[in-house]
């Protein structure tokens, strides 16, 4: 891809970036995911994780998106504190959906996020995503239940 959004680029995750993403799933989750499982992105033709990153700050968001049997998993939708408000998730999450449509024919995503994060339900709402359903105590740390979402 890259593409240049106001000040940043979006553009898929490299595996010089392995570190830095690993850094803000750290920063931004309770219960982050380790190096290895972004590095199997790498690896793995169904899944791509994408960074928005800047000149000056490099990597300041991301999120991962699988394909599983045509349909769209997104998860680890990630921007530093620093940069919210900005718009970075919300080009983020345009983009993994734009990638998810051309490169896999995707036309069904699904996500899950914790009950209590009205930001985030707010974008994914703001995309065309619909809460189809709850999944109790599905998050820890602290406990929290999951709201799945679809965008069809």
């Amino acid at each position: 891809m890259p593409e240049q959004t106001r000040n940043y680029y979006i553009r898929e995750m490299r595996r010089e970036d392995l570190e830095k993403v690993t850094a803000l799933e750290a920063a931004c989750f309770s219960m982050p995911w380790k190096y290895r499982d972004f590095e199997e992105a790498l690896l793995n033709q169904h899944r791509v994780y994408l960074v928005a990153e800047t000149d000056r700050h490099g990597i300041i968001g991301g999120c991962r998106l699988t394909d599983i049997a045509g349909e769209g998993d997104i998860s680890n939708v990630a921007v530093y504190e620093s940069f919210r408000g900005r718009k970075v998730a919300t080009a983020l999450l345009n983009s993994l959906l734009e990638y998810g449509e051309e490169r896999y024919g995707i036309t069904a995503f699904t996500l899950e996020v914790r009950s209590k994060n009205t930001a985030a339900i707010r974008l994914y709402e703001n995309a065309g995503f619909r809460s189809e359903g709850v999944r109790p105590g599905f998050y820890d740390r602290p406990k929290d239940d999951a709201i799945i979402m679809w965008k069809r």
